[in-house]
């Protein structure tokens, strides 16, 4: 396990759960009069994760929740209460986390928040036999493993990273990455995609369609 001191944990009640997660992005979806098709094209996501989603079998990963979101219109506000520091410093252990379907999939916001930001970093812990969806979206991704190992795909080739790895690649390409052995992972995940619409330009992304 990871020697990191951890996060708060938010309430387990107000957890996006499998079942409700996938609740709110359809009724969001029906809401705004869009098709799975429609949905599919703008996030590069199959038709059939999306049923599996919104029916509560599967969850997304971070970046593709966010992708979903802004391609309903909205942020991911809606679907999970992600806690967003205000102030330039991020303190260790003062910071909530938040998790998609599964409560030992976490995820904490490190970045500040502000209109036009380059960077948005994240710490993403994720339990032994994880296995993200295969994704893509704008921008590029660096990834630094603290804790555990982990095997990340990228345009089909793959790359085994230990404790002390990075890797730095383009998000337009498809990848997807898995937890290896038996360990919980911890990992530095830094976007150059907003993960929240409005963040982008200072706009308020629930109006931005």
């Amino acid at each position: 396990m990871s020697s990191q001191p951890k996060a708060r944990q938010t309430d387990l009640a107000g957890q996006a759960t499998q079942s409700s997660l996938g609740k709110k992005i359809r009724n969001r979806r029906r809401a705004i009069d869009m098709t799975l098709q429609q949905v599919s094209e703008r996030v590069g996501l199959s038709i059939g994760f999306l049923s599996q989603i919104e029916r509560g079998m599967s969850t997304p990963s971070l970046s593709s929740l966010c992708n979903i979101a802004e391609a309903l219109g909205t942020s991911i506000d809606t679907f999970v209460p992600a806690s967003r520091q205000s102030g330039a410093v991020s303190r260790q252990g003062q910071r909530e986390a938040f998790s998609i379907g599964d409560v030992r999939r976490t995820y904490e916001l490190l970045g500040s928040r502000f209109p036009g930001a380059k960077l948005h970093p994240s710490l993403v812990r994720r339990p032994p036999g994880h296995m993200s969806e295969f994704m893509h979206n704008e921008g590029e991704d660096f990834v630094y493993v603290l804790e555990g190992s982990i095997l990340l795909e990228v345009d089909g080739e793959r790359h085994i990273l230990n404790k002390g790895d990075s890797v730095h690649f383009q998000s337009h390409l498809p990848h997807r990455s898995a937890t290896l052995g038996d360990e919980t992972t911890l990992e530095l995940w830094v976007r150059t995609q907003p993960f929240f619409p409005e963040d982008r330009d200072g706009t308020d992304g629930k109006n931005s369609r």
